[in-house]
This record gives structure tokens, C-alpha cells and sequence, in this order.
């Protein structure tokens, strides 16, 4: 367990410093944010609909930008993230977009040592469960946080995407698809700035998605839906295309590059 407290200490050093560097991206756009624009996309708006009056818990919610998103649509949003410098940013611009957002700063796993609310809906996305060595106790505290009748959505990248080593420009296969062992990458620069100089030293894990499925479903939720899409609103990998819709893909879409799930707890 002290190895896996100084795998997330690692993360929440490489996230903190991680947050100016966002903000001041072009990919988080805040300018255009702060004007009002969403930072959701149109897998988790198709999702989830409509959520005014809704009460709403996003799990590794970064600096706020979607929570607040989710904020403006009219939802009642509480987000947590590891990262202190995140959750600081988030409640800044809670506060200077006057909304009623909250959040708590903790590893995802230990929220519901400090939120015992249950919420309309557990909302996580893009690049969160690679974080996690373990989904069992992640199942479960979805699960506890949800309310009966509550609905869980995820939209995250295919374990397929993780199989392969981006570090050299190009993709090369060195992951396994279901891989216990501990990844580890040391590099410079940021997905959302590469030519940053901060240096991110990452811990990860590869979860297939019959690991998601069955965390979630031990824990109790039914499964409505698992999508798979060869199309990701994010151009975070090598040698992606822009299509008509403003998404991003492969050109010969040999494997998916997102997954979805939504689920219900009865």
C-alpha cells in the first residue's frame, strides 16, 4: 500500500503541475469558457440530457471546466480531483462565474469518506480509470454514492488506445490490454501542450473493459449500454484526422478509440 501512496503522490505532483499549463492551453480554451462556451462534448450531452434540477458528482473533474459546464445547465454539481491546484482553480472560477458548484480535494477512491450526499448522477471522462490500480473499490464507491433510480455515465479512451507507447511520435505496441503491472512514463510536455518544459512522471494502470464492467456491476448498478466509437473529440494521439463533426480519428480505423457506459442503480 506505501507503494501505491507514492504512485498517487507522483500523479498529484505531475497534475498540479499540470494545471497552469491547461489553463493557459489552447485545448482548454478558457477564454471562450469563461465567455460561456461548454467544455462538455457530445457523447456525455447525448448521454445525460437534460440534468437541470439534477444533483450531479464528476469523479476526477480536473479544474472544474466540465463540472461547471454541467453547473450552468442548471445541475446541483459537487466535483473531486486529486489535485489541489486543480480543485483551487475550479473554486476560483466557481467563484468569478458566479456559480454554486462545490469541490473536495481527494483521491477519487476515498470520496465517500468526504461527500456522503448521493447524487442524480456519477458523472467521470476521458483519461480517468488508467489512474486507478484497482475498479473494484471504484464500482463500489459509485455505487454508494448514487441515489436509487441514480444513473452512472463514463466516456472514456479504449483500453486498445493504452496498448502502445506514444512517446516516440508514433504508436508502438508495449501494454498489455487487461495489465496488473504498473506503468511508468517520464517525458516532457503535456497532452494539451507538447512543447510545455514541465515534466510529467505518471504511474498507470490498463483496465479492460470486462474489469469496468464487472466493477460496476458487482457493485450492484445495471448496465444499460457499452458503446465503442472509432471517433474521440479529443486529437490527443498520433496522426488523428479531423472528421466532418469536429471529432478525431484514425484514417484505416483499425480500433476504437472511445468507450461509453451507462448504468443505473436499482
Amino acid at each position: 500500500m506505501d507503494l501505491e501512496k507514492n504512485y498517487f503522490e507522483t500523479n498529484k505532483e505531475t497534475w498540479n503541475a499540470k494545471v497552469n499549463v491547461h489553463a493557459e492551453s489552447d485545448m482548454y480554451n478558457m477564454k471562450a469558457f469563461k465567455e460561456g462556451e461548454s467544455s462538455l462534448m457530445p457523447y456525455e450531452l447525448e448521454a445525460l440530457g437534460n440534468v437541470s434540477g439534477k444533483s450531479l458528482l464528476h469523479l476526477q473533474c480536473h479544474f472544474g471546466q466540465d463540472t461547471l459546464s454541467w453547473s450552468r445547465m442548471g445541475a446541483t454539481c459537487v466535483g473531486v480531483d486529486l489535485s489541489d491546484e486543480g480543485i483551487k482553480l475550479a473554486k476560483s472560477l466557481n467563484e468569478e462565474l458566479k456559480l454554486d458548484a462545490k469541490f473536495v480535494c481527494c483521491n477519487v477512491l476515498d470520496t465517500s469518506e468526504h461527500i456522503n450526499e448521493k447524487f442524480d448522477i456519477v458523472f467521470t471522462s476521458y483519461g480517468v480509470i488508467g489512474w486507478l490500480p484497482d475498479l473494484k473499490p471504484w464500482g463500489i464507491m459509485i455505487a454508494e454514492r448514487l441515489k436509487n433510480g441514480g444513473t452512472f455515465f463514463m466516456a472514456e479512451f479504449h483500453p486498445i488506445v493504452w496498448m502502445f507507447n506514444y512517446l516516440e511520435g508514433k504508436p508502438v505496441m508495449e501494454y498489455g490490454y487487461m495489465q496488473e503491472e504498473v506503468t511508468f512514463e517520464e517525458y516532457e510536455g503535456t497532452y494539451a501542450n507538447q512543447d510545455s518544459k514541465i515534466i510529467s512522471k505518471e504511474y498507470g494502470w490498463n483496465h479492460g473493459l470486462s474489469e469496468v464492467i464487472n466493477a460496476l456491476t458487482e457493485a450492484g448498478l445495471h448496465i444499460e449500454y457499452l458503446n465503442e466509437y472509432h471517433e474521440s473529440p479529443y486529437n490527443v494521439l498520433p496522426d488523428l484526422v479531423e472528421t466532418e463533426t469536429g471529432m478525431f480519428k484514425k484514417t484505416d480505423n483499425l480500433y476504437p478509440l472511445i468507450f461509453t457506459i451507462k448504468a443505473t442503480k436499482p
